[in-house]
């Protein structure tokens, strides 16, 4: 497929969704705040909306959010960067549903919930926070397993009595589609199987898998949607910081409690091997003349299939250090070294080449 332009960076179609969108957009996770189970520590809100506009002008055209990211924090903040853009330079937002939290015990596990009367309160309180009057993608956060995120199920999206059918909840996806409050419709974190029993209810327009030099496990949903026209757009392509180049043991040691990364095994048992395979990316970017983010993204975005990867920010100097991502276009040689360093480090799972 053919790469175009927009707002001066590469971009490509979204799947059949009618949207061309540059090869990285900004992802609001890292910018949710404070005291909630997944959070990444306390953020400057004026910061964060600082480093979304930031990207905005940079070129980026889409941002990803998710209701539960601070517990609706992030869809607030998504929805003040964009109030104040003209209509013309407002870039597409992508937002998540199917995680839902406990307010009076916003520190625990939210759980995975698809019912149709929840999906349909989800999206309205998400129109209501970005301040928008449609969502131009929703997707499925999680397969409903009615438990909570951190449930060790198996992923078939019917771990106890309490679960949605996937045929149940994709079908309400699609009425949304169909009523216009949404123009496409997505999965994510979801199998091959259960990609495929969505297809035969409607199209899956897009899926977003995490995919990175380091947790390579998503390649076969990947190459499922390559064969079907289905956008893909790819989450923690820098493995939530440790593929920037600037991490460290160190900084790892420092991360604050409320950081769900300082109890995560990619910083603690897996740490040396990610940070050796983050340093093997730096002669290359040497070689190139750009960041080791930039090479780590690349070579996400190098994988056919993948249309877009969506890389988080703090503050505007963080952007700055990705948005060159997508005119990165890594040679052979080069993605036989990143390979080399793969299979050297053992650093995370997965097939270590396009």
């Amino acid at each position: 497929m053919s790469t175009t332009t927009v707002n001066g960076l590469p971009a490509l179609p979204l799947g059949t969704t009618g949207m061309d969108i540059t090869r990285t957009g900004f992802g609001s996770w890292a910018v949710s705040g404070a005291n909630w189970r997944f959070s990444w520590g306390a953020t400057d809100d004026a910061q964060s909306i600082a480093a979304i506009r930031h990207a905005v002008t940079s070129g980026v055209n889409w941002i990803d959010t998710a209701a539960v990211y601070g517990l609706g924090h992030s869809e607030e903040l998504v929805g003040k960067a964009v109030a104040g853009l003209p209509e013309a330079e407002r870039p597409y937002l992508f937002t998540k549903v199917g995680l839902v939290w406990d307010p009076a015990d916003p520190k625990a596990a939210p759980r995975r919930i698809m019912k149709p009367a929840s999906v349909r309160r989800e999206i309205e309180d998400s129109l209501r926070r970005l301040g928008v009057d449609h969502i131009d993608l929703y997707q499925v956060h999680w397969p409903d397993t009615g438990e909570s995120l951190e449930y060790a199920g198996d992923g078939s999206g019917a771990a106890s009595p309490n679960a949605t059918p996937l045929e149940e909840y994709w079908q309400v996806m699609a009425d949304l589609k169909a009523e216009g409050k949404v123009r496409a419709i997505g999965l994510s974190n979801h199998s091959p199987a259960l990609l495929e029993a969505a297809e035969r209810i409607a199209h899956v327009d897009v899926i977003q898998p995490p995919f990175s030099a380091i947790n390579r496990s998503a390649a076969a949903e990947i190459a499922w949607a390559h064969a079907h026209d289905t956008g893909v757009i790819v989450y923690s392509p820098l493995q939530s910081g440790l593929l920037t180049g600037a991490f460290s043991a160190e900084r790892a040691a420092n991360l604050s409690a409320d950081d769900w990364r300082s109890a995560h095994a990619d910083f603690t048992t897996g740490l040396a091997a990610n940070l050796r395979l983050a340093d093997a990316l730096r002669p290359i970017a040497e070689r190139r003349g750009v960041s080791v983010a930039e090479v780590a993204i690349a070579w996400a975005l190098a994988w056919p299939g993948i249309t877009g990867a969506i890389v988080g920010a703090r503050t505007p100097g963080q952007v700055d250090g990705w948005i060159g991502a997508g005119a990165v276009e890594l040679t052979p040689a080069d993605l036989d070294e990143i390979a080399s360093a793969i299979t050297a480090t053992g650093a995370g799972t997965g097939p270590a080449r396009p």
